[in-house]
């Protein structure tokens, strides 16, 4: 059911709105279409955030689209999508979709996923079939009023998150949702709606079927928002870190001290603590402190069946990478900065002239080096080392 929260009645105001974006809304209007500021951007900007992209839906097609705006191009073969460009900003603009129930558009796979999806609908099919309550909100420069048909609106007042229809079909239509769901509550700090969060610990096993590449996209989503230790908490308590990073998983479960996972939620906090500052995480850095826990555990296990350090060092390194890639996809751009991080770490130990020269020099040596700081921050083991290498940089 259709309900209209008027100007007087929220908090988004156009001042708060890419201008940039105005001008698509109010072009699209002037040729007679319906045209929202819709998705991420509303709900951002009713709890005070600040949208970094600012999504349109409309009633016109992609062609109807590019007609009006030269700038305009056209993407996507399954759903075609219209980018108006703006200098280094694009606005994008997606013709209200649907559900289809004649057999031309969606279809499913065996497990429930859906393979296609791509029919053209009204606002009202646009909004059931988004994810999240909060994200089918639609804000119109016809009244400056936002039009809510699944009670986003009321959601986003109580900060819940709420998957629209039945919580099961929509994750076995996309596993990632669940992911999503962490995410999104992270980030805006909203409680997951209890209906939506039961189905996740027992569903959590259809992550394994999601192609490892987009879950690499999921995880630096995840991790590199600002909200990394929140994030991680929800995916132990959900049981999704057993699907995502299942080495790690087990060796925080074995690990009675604990150690492991203060290492781990130390670099977690120190990674919030650089996006926060807009400074750059890079994903090498982050899977060695995701991926830490099952490598130290390897290491133990070879050393304890007699493999000498050094080469106990690189087959924990290699194993840990290739059982994680069968989960998650790791570019080797990112996989082998990954490995010297950790494999730099014993040598920070060394003192001698030499060895202290060639590892000032060598290229990963301020990764490896702030993931030693990492370490002290969570014990204080290595604090001679982390001081001697301090002074050595100056």
């Amino acid at each position: 059911m259709l309900c209209i929260v008027p100007r007087g009645h929220h908090t988004i105001s156009r001042k708060d709105i890419s201008p940039n974006a105005l001008r698509v809304l109010y072009r699209l209007r002037e040729a007679g279409f319906g045209a929202y500021l819709v998705g991420g951007a509303v709900r951002d900007l009713l709890v005070g955030g600040h949208p970094k992209d600012f999504d349109l839906a409309t009633d016109a097609t992609p062609e109807q689209i590019k007609q009006l705006f030269r700038s305009c191009r056209l993407i996507g073969r399954r759903f075609r999508l219209a980018h108006v460009v703006f200098g280094r900003e694009i606005i994008e603009v997606a013709t209200f979709r649907a559900n289809s129930d004649d057999g031309s558009g969606d279809r499913e796979l065996e497990n429930g996923r859906l393979v296609c999806d791509n029919v053209y609908g009204t606002i009202e099919d646009d909004a059931t079939r988004r994810d999240f309550t909060c994200n089918a909100l639609y804000y119109t420069i016809e009244d400056f009023s936002v039009r809510d048909y699944v009670g986003g609106f009321e959601d986003v007042q109580s900060r819940l998150m709420r998957l629209i229809g039945d919580p099961v079909r929509r994750y076995q239509e996309d596993p990632v949702r669940m992911l999503r769901a962490v995410r999104l509550a992270a980030k805006l700090g909203f409680e997951i709606e209890a209906g939506t969060a039961e189905p996740i610990s027992r569903m959590a096993g259809l992550l394994a079927d999601v192609a490892p590449a987009r879950l690499f996209e999921e995880v630096l989503k995840l991790f590199l928002s600002g909200h990394a230790v929140v994030s991680f908490e929800a995916l132990e308590d959900f049981g999704l870190i057993d699907v995502l990073f299942p080495e790690s998983a087990k060796a925080l479960r074995a690990n009675r001290s604990g150690a492991l996972r203060r290492v781990l939620i130390e670099g977690l906090h120190s990674t919030d603590k650089r996006v926060i500052k807009d400074e750059p995480v890079s994903p090498a850095f982050l899977f060695a402190l995701l991926l830490w826990p099952g490598f130290c555990h390897a290491l133990v296990t070879l050393q304890l069946q007699g493999v000498q350090p050094e080469e106990a060092q690189r087959r924990a390194a290699d194993r840990v990478t290739l059982h994680h890639l069968e989960r998650v996809a790791l570019p080797r751009r990112f996989s082998l900065p990954m490995q010297e991080i950790w494999l730099l770490q014993n040598r920070f130990i060394s003192r001698q002239p030499k060895r202290v020269l060639r590892l000032l020099e060598h290229p990963r040596f301020r990764a490896a080096f702030d993931f030693l700081v990492v370490r002290l921050a969570a014990s204080a083991e290595h604090a001679a080392d982390v001081e001697f290498w301090r002074v050595a940089q100056q």
